[in-house]
């Protein structure tokens, strides 16, 4: 993981769920390591801050995704299925705090996220928590007894706020994935996904650093590609040009194990 080459000023996850992006675009990027270190001292420059939780600015994450016995989550985003969803229980590691978090797109391509609080035990298995069992059936189109774990993703994030606080960016790097119906690992290695959210209305200066870094966007899942990596049986021709991508980035062939 590179290191933060300048001191961002911090912002606080108070001040970070205030921003309401009312009008918001959503784009994604992947960059290797060394060239986040340049976009990173760009806007530090230009003024960004960074979420600073637990006196840390990096953050680690882990996350369960999970699925039916057909993998309909996964094969609904390979087909380009308008209106799918994804359901997955995420921690944040520096609070322990634990979430159910289910995000639905729609057939304009917008996407919204619900969540709600679990306890920590119960980030592999929610089906025997009443509340949560509810929360799923009431904003998912499955009930907990469709779904299983499929596999843990681990990953390491920044996330920034421009100046005028019209865009939001998450910086997702040293990725993992542990797929738990296989039993194969992959890492991403030095590869980065960056995530940038934008009020549609505002001009965005993090789009004009990435452009005169090089970075491209780049239509990309973590779950899809972790899966595409780590369940050779699944269709998933569509999402091997997303993993040769990230190869070409990198400059290495990612290793499964």
């Amino acid at each position: 993981m590179p290191e933060i080459p300048h001191i961002f000023a911090p912002i606080t996850l108070e001040e970070m769920d205030s921003i309401k992006l009312m009008n918001r675009i959503d784009s994604k990027y992947l960059t290797d390591e060394a060239t986040l270190v340049r976009v990173l001292e760009d806007a530090a420059k230009a003024g960004y801050r960074a979420l600073e939780a637990e006196g840390a600015q990096v953050s680690p994450y882990n996350s369960i995704y999970y699925d039916t016995p057909d993998l309909k989550t996964f094969l609904d985003h390979h087909n380009r299925r308008l209106k799918r969803q994804k359901v997955r229980t995420r921690v944040y590691v520096n609070s322990g705090d634990a979430y159910l978090e289910i995000k639905r797109k729609n057939n304009k391509g917008r996407t919204k996220k619900k969540r709600m609080s679990i306890p920590l035990e119960e980030m592999e298995d929610f089906s025997g928590d009443r509340n949560a069992t509810a929360y799923l059936a009431e904003h998912s189109m499955f009930t907990a007894d469709q779904l299983s774990p499929v596999l843990s993703t681990a990953f390491d994030r920044i996330t920034l706020v421009n100046p005028a606080k019209t865009e939001r960016i998450t910086i997702d790097m040293s990725l993992m994935f542990n797929n738990f119906r296989t039993g194969k690992k992959a890492s991403l290695q030095d590869a980065v996904i960056i995530e940038l959210k934008q009020d549609g209305r505002a001009e965005s200066q993090m789009k004009g650093i990435l452009l005169d870094n090089r970075v491209k966007p780049v239509r990309v899942s973590k779950y899809c590609i972790a899966v595409t990596l780590t369940d050779p049986s699944v269709k998933s021709g569509r999402f091997k040009i997303k993993v040769r991508t990230i190869e070409k980035i990198i400059n290495k062939k990612i290793q499964v194990i």
